[in-house]
């Protein structure tokens, strides 16, 4: 195998593995819209959920089509959107290493009233 093929290879793996990531985010977007929408909680303005569902589909884009950076970025955003419109209302992310969930202990504000 030369040197161009396995450039071509490594830059094919990469860009599969950034498609991958910003269609995670992607379906991450799109539940967590219809969730805080199921619970009756702000979304934020329509038009930052549809454009950046628009911006990741229409392949007219800041960069190439293969470089899906800027595409996970606008993504995360509209992410951000999401959570800052919903306020203090939403739960707080359990981190990974978090200890009294992953025990199973339950906090006082697990469940909403």
């Amino acid at each position: 195998m030369d040197s161009t093929a396995k450039v071509l290879l490594v830059a094919a793996v990469a860009a599969a593995v950034v498609l991958t990531v910003a269609a995670g985010l992607l379906v991450r977007l799109v539940r967590a819209r219809r969730d805080l929408r199921r619970a009756g909680l702000p979304t934020g303005p329509r038009w930052v959920f549809w454009g950046a569902v628009l911006y990741f589909v229409l392949p007219v884009d800041l960069l190439p089509d293969p470089v899906y950076l800027d595409d996970i970025g606008v993504l995360l955003l509209a992410l951000r959107t999401l959570h800052t419109a919903a306020g203090d209302r939403l739960p707080l992310p359990v981190h990974r290493l978090g200890r009294s969930r992953h025990l199973g202990h339950s906090d006082v504000n697990d469940y909403a009233p």
